[in-house]
């Protein structure tokens, strides 16, 4: 009987990751790995209920216990608040709204933890990403597909995965619903088998972005103009970090009909109202393209894309540009494009490629 192979299981502390980590049993040498990405006290918290807390460093611990192999933390910290918290507030400070579960995902748990695995002897790392991993053996690539449940697939921010981490990457829980791995966890008698799914980011528990970029950068922003499309001043915003394209709500400025943030302008310290109309776009530009299952093409090919997380995809055009950009043309206007912000694109269930909205072919 030939040995197993032996695997290190990204643990969060939640159920997805505990039932990919007991799944793996059957076939593989596993170790737990909970990473510190931070402290409380780095993000201005006494004591927070969070992904990266020490609550979910026992639950993940505990599981380990339960299940019968070992666990450890590994304290990524550094990596994290350069690649990811600095880049985030970076991002809002330019004028841009970052996605930072893709750079966490680029930067730490498919590059830092994965390198700490092969110092280890794994032959693999494990996540509880809830996307189909394959090999097509005609294009000799690894390829990406969505979940099987529509409402949990996590394709969008994995798109930032290379070759070589797809051929050392496993993916146990893509082809199960959320609902079936609770059940999972409960026949296991886990003790997160009923523990809600992190809705926030995790060192953002809050949602208040802007007193995080504040209080961790020591910054202060000044108010300025909000300006109508026309550039006429219609009164004044509190920091321009604290606008999204597309906000509604919070403005702070009653204009007797629904408004709109359109755009932000950093140099000139305006933040741009407008219609619901004037949200809409049907052409999306990208940099830092990352072509995951099929190589980079010569000529336009017909996709589905989404530009957020949670919309579903729309049929449109790509094109391939010099410098591996990309122009996305949708057959029909989407709302609010927004710089920073991940457009993704499939073929069917199949991850296509991945890039960084930008405002033009630069």
């Amino acid at each position: 009987m030939s040995e197993k192979k032996k695997v290190l299981v990204a643990m969060s502390g939640g159920v997805d990751s505990s039932v990919a980590a007991a799944i793996l049993m059957k076939d593989y040498d596993v170790i737990g790995a909970t990473l510190r990405l931070f402290t409380n006290e780095d993000i201005q918290l006494d004591k927070h209920k969070s992904c990266c807390s020490l609550d979910d460093v026992e639950d993940a611990r505990f599981v380990a216990h339960r299940l019968g192999f070992p666990h450890y933390v590994y304290n990524f910290g550094d990596r994290f608040k350069e690649c990811v918290i600095d880049k985030f507030n970076n991002s809002y400070i330019n004028g841009l709204t970052p996605n930072p579960c893709i750079d966490c995902n680029r930067f730490i748990k498919f590059d830092a933890l994965l390198k700490r695995a092969e110092l280890l002897g794994q032959d693999y790392i494990a996540t509880g990403h809830y996307v189909r991993r394959g090999y097509d053996e005609t294009t000799g690539r690894y390829y990406l597909k969505k979940g099987i449940d529509p409402a949990k697939d996590q394709s969008y921010v994995l798109y930032g995965m290379t070759q070589e981490q797809l051929s050392k990457t496993l993916f146990p829980i893509g082809e199960l619903t959320k609902e079936h791995t609770r059940e999972i966890a409960q026949q296991y008698q886990l003790i997160n088998a009923s523990k809600p799914d992190s809705q926030d980011i995790c060192f953002v528990p809050d949602g208040d972005y802007a007193k995080f970029i504040e209080g961790y950068t020591g910054r202060t922003f000044p108010k300025g103009n909000f300006i109508d499309t026309n550039g006429t001043i219609l009164g004044q915003h509190n920091g321009i970090i604290r606008y999204t394209v597309g906000q509604r709500k919070g403005l702070g400025i009653a204009l007797g009909k629904p408004a709109y943030v359109v755009s932000k302008n950093i140099e000139n310290n305006t933040v741009t109202l407008g219609t619901n109309d004037d949200l809409f776009s049907n052409t999306a530009y990208a940099n830092d393209v990352n072509w995951v299952s099929v190589a980079a093409p010569t000529d336009p090919i017909r996709v589905t894309a989404r530009v957020r997380y949670n919309q579903r995809e729309q049929p449109a055009t790509l094109y391939p540009l010099e410098n591996s950009n990309i122009k996305v043309v949708f057959d029909k206007p989407q709302r609010a494009i927004t710089y920073g912000q991940a457009i993704v694109c499939y073929s069917e269930e199949l991850l296509l490629c991945g890039g960084t909205c930008v405002p033009n072919e630069a």
